[in-house]
Formats: structure tokens, C-alpha cells, sequence
């Protein structure tokens, strides 16, 4: 597995990172089995783990503490905080209050004393930016945390993150963990040159886009929205829906350019969002055993020019074929009363 330098820190992780999302109950609630696929997946040569506090509400964290026991020390490990942990609340976001204790939460779950990229899970627009990073920094001077990163930031909140820093001399954001894959490219326009102007390493999640990307789908009938992430997340799978219809087509036609190619589609998925030159690693979220060696058999598949060039075709650069695949919504957009006189 090859190696990457993660955004100016000097920390050397592999180009894919081990996502947690898919153990516990959310997705694997076999802890032992997933003990052994955590295991698999690093002497397979992975060092990155990535999970987080909301993750099936701390269990993963669990999971994952139980899997690195003895092993901690070979190991990039990395958690993110922010999404709700209760009916409190004061019991999310990113303030130093909130911060300040589910550090201690996740440290404890986590079975170790220090987490090497602490990430802040979403922005918070009731929580000035400077509240947030000064908690950061103290955490970062106390031996806590080693670095510090966003995930699904917009590209000027990390432009302002990156300002507050350099002028209140608080830490600054490492890395950002933004959802990018063939068929959600928003991230190209903006977020991915930022984070290159700033030195910051980059963390794609999603790649397989939800399983859209992993020849599950190949017709409509093919999309169950009465069970699963389907019925959960319709607005995003609904073959109905304009949006939708766009992503099965283009799943159809990069089907055919995969099979051109001589690769299975999630391969040509993967090895698209790695040949990004702004992408540090790449997190696979794998939930069995069988899904993670598909995974890793893909590990060293290079994508040629004339691919590339056919995967623009299809989806073109910048282009989020359904604008709910960028997990982010503006607080001036998602509530009317900031566009109401």
C-alpha cells in the first residue's frame, strides 16, 4: 500500500484509509467480525483508520478500540466530533463546552490516550469558527490531539478557518474530509483547489457514492426504496426524480467504460477519485470481509488519460449530478427565515 505525506504534518498514511461508519449497528453489529476486517484491512498494509463519535452512537469507536490494542502505535488513527450524542442539546456542535467533553468520550471509547487527526464533523453556524479552533488548540498543547482537520466544509469556511488561525495564532485545520466521487464532483470547483492552497491533506469519503458506483443499480427496478439508505435517504435514490434518473444513466455508461477498461466498476471508481492530485487518501467503509478484499484487489489500479478523459464525458468536472450528494446545505438555504424580510 502505498503512502502519502498527510498535509504538511510530516504523518505518513496509506492512500486508503479504513472508514469505521459500517461497524456497529449501523452497519456490522458482529463486533468480532469486525475486529477481523479492521485487522485485515492493516496487514494489508493500511495504517489510516478513520470513524467517529456519531458513528452507531460511540459504538464503533468501541469497535475500533478493541481492534488496535496492541497495535495503536502502528497506527494513524483518526475520529471526528459535532453531530448529536443525545436529546441535549448542548450534547453536539462545535462549541469548547461540548468539545471539550466528547473529546474525553471519544478518548475513552477509543481505549488510548491521544487521537492523531481530530476532525470536526460538520461547520457550525451557532459556534463562532474562533471558539472552535481555540478549544483545538488546547487540546493539540495538551498531547490530546495531535492534529486537527474538517470534514464537509465548504470552501470558504475553510478560507475563514484558515484566516482565524494564522490571526488568533490558534492551530490550523490539517486536512479536509469532503464527500467526492464520479458522480459528485462539486468538490473539484473549490474545495479541493483550497485545500491544496493551503497545504491541506484531503480525505475523500464516498467514493462508491452511496452504492451507486458499486454495479448494484444498473435499472431502476434495481433501487429498493422501501428498506435500507434508500428509504432512508429517497430524495437521493428515487429513480423518479430528475436527479436520479441523471445517475443512472451515468452509472450505466461508466459501467461500460469499466468494463472497456477491463475493471470492475468500483475499481474504476476508487482509482478516479485517487489520481486527483489534491487527494491525500482515499476512505473505504467497507462492511464484510467480502466487500473489503474487492476493495483492496483495486489498491494499485492507475486510470489512463484516455479514461479520464471519458469519465469528464460523462460526468463533467464540477458537476454534482444530484446536489443532495454534497451533505451539505447552507443554513441561508435550508432555513427560510434567513430569506424572509
Amino acid at each position: 500500500m502505498k503512502r502519502r505525506i498527510l498535509g504538511g504534518t510530516g504523518i505518513s498514511v496509506s492512500e486508503y484509509a479504513l472508514g469505521a461508519m459500517m461497524f456497529g449497528a449501523l452497519g456490522n453489529p458482529d463486533h468480532e467480525d469486525s475486529v477481523r476486517i479492521i485487522h485485515r484491512a492493516l496487514d494489508a498494509g493500511i495504517n489510516f483508520v478513520d470513524t467517529a463519535d456519531i458513528y452507531s452512537a460511540g459504538e464503533s469507536e468501541e469497535i475500533v478500540g478493541k481492534a488496535l490494542k496492541g497495535r495503536r502505535d502502528d497506527i494513524v488513527l483518526a475520529t471526528k466530533a459535532h453531530g448529536s450524542m443525545g436529546d441535549d442539546p448542548n450534547h453536539a456542535g462545535n462549541s469548547r463546552r461540548w468539545i471539550t467533553r466528547e473529546v474525553e468520550n471519544s478518548l475513552r471509547r477509543l481505549g488510548t490516550d491521544y487521537i492523531d487527526l481530530y476532525q470536526i464533523h460538520r461547520p457550525d453556524p451557532t459556534t463562532d469558527v474562533d471558539e472552535t479552533l481555540s478549544v483545538l488548540s488546547d487540546l493539540v498543547r495538551a498531547g490530546k490531539v495531535r492534529a486537527v482537520g474538517s470534514s464537509t466544509f465548504p470552501a470558504e469556511q475553510i478560507v475563514e478557518a484558515q484566516w482565524v488561525s494564522e490571526r488568533r495564532g490558534h492551530v490550523r485545520f490539517r486536512s479536509e474530509q469532503p464527500p467526492y466521487s464520479i458522480l459528485a464532483r462539486g468538490v473539484e470547483a473549490a474545495v479541493l483547489p483550497t485545500a491544496r492552497k493551503y497545504g491541506m491533506g484531503v480525505l475523500s469519503w464516498g467514493p462508491l457514492s452511496a452504492g451507486w458506483l458499486t454495479g448494484r443499480y444498473t435499472k431502476a427496478s434495481d433501487i429498493d426504496l422501501s428498506g435500507g439508505r434508500a428509504a432512508v435517504e429517497k430524495h437521493k435514490f428515487d429513480p423518479s426524480l430528475p436527479d436520479n434518473a441523471r445517475k443512472l444513466e451515468a452509472v450505466g455508461a461508466l459501467a461500460e467504460l469499466a468494463s472497456d477498461a477491463g475493471l470492475s466498476l468500483p475499481h474504476l471508481a476508487i482509482a478516479f477519485v485517487r489520481a486527483h492530485p489534491a487527494i491525500t487518501s482515499v476512505i473505504i467503509g467497507p462492511r464484510t470481509m467480502e466487500q473489503l478484499e474487492d476493495l483492496l484487489a483495486g489498491s494499485e489500479v492507475e486510470l489512463s488519460e484516455d479514461v479520464l478523459d471519458r469519465i469528464d464525458e460523462i460526468v463533467p468536472p464540477g458537476t454534482d449530478l444530484n446536489r443532495a450528494d454534497s451533505y451539505y446545505v447552507p443554513p441561508a438555504l435550508a432555513d427560510k427565515r434567513l430569506r424572509r424580510r
